[in-house]
């Protein structure tokens, strides 16, 4: 069956929500008030036990909310995640099926068309296209693909497609329309600090994407 994915997907990036010292429960609370109903948590640096937390915080702080863990298909596993979301450099999506077993959700990043044709033949339930636009939140970020590649991309599957990368709630309209199913938003998301909530954005944002 496939897979219906909300217009909007946030990004709980851990390293930017500590940059900008605004505790992931107070991020996870305002976007589950706001009416997000699927979130990312990733976490590049943190050990596995940490991350183990963080997911079962974040559970506790949003129990409805579809949850799907970054780079790690096992410890997705562990800490009872909906799904994960895996790169080009980790785990074939095919092999985080079977770590993860059918009824989960598997997503893959891909950055070009060839990646993208790859993609389309194993078993992730949507793929992710980007950066669409020049992105700050990677090192080392691919190169920009631009909505062409997406408006190519959408011809080629059925499966839903994921536009991620400098998208700003002023752009994700034309995003939406050159034929991306959902976006995903990282840093537009996150209050500069504490004293402020992503709530009133993410509500406003939820409003303009029909989601």
């Amino acid at each position: 069956m496939m897979m219906l994915i909300p217009r909007l997907y946030p990004i709980l990036d851990a390293g930017l929500l500590s940059a900008r010292h605004i505790p992931i429960e107070q991020f996870v609370r305002d976007l589950a008030a706001a009416g997000v109903t699927l979130l990312q948590y990733r976490d590049k640096s943190a050990p596995p036990q940490t991350i183990l937390a963080n997911l079962k915080l974040i559970r506790e702080v949003a129990p409805g909310v579809t949850l799907l863990l970054n780079d790690r298909p096992d410890l997705a596993r562990l800490g009872g995640c909906d799904g994960v979301h895996v790169g080009q450099t980790d785990l074939h999506p095919n092999d985080a099926r079977t770590i993860l077993g059918p009824g989960k959700i598997i997503g893959v990043s891909t950055h070009n068309l060839s990646q993208f044709e790859a993609a389309m033949e194993t078993e992730a339930d949507y793929l992710a296209i980007g950066p669409i636009y020049a992105t700050t939140t990677k090192q080392n970020p691919d190169p920009v693909t631009g909505l062409e590649l997406l408006r190519q991309t959408r011809r080629l599957t059925s499966k839903p497609i994921v536009a991620i990368g400098g998208i700003t709630p002023q752009r994700a309209r034309e995003v939406l329309d050159a034929g991306a199913d959902s976006i995903a938003m990282i840093s537009a998301l996150v209050p500069a600090g504490p004293e402020s909530s992503a709530m009133p954005l993410v509500e406003s944002l939820l409003g303009l994407l029909g989601a």
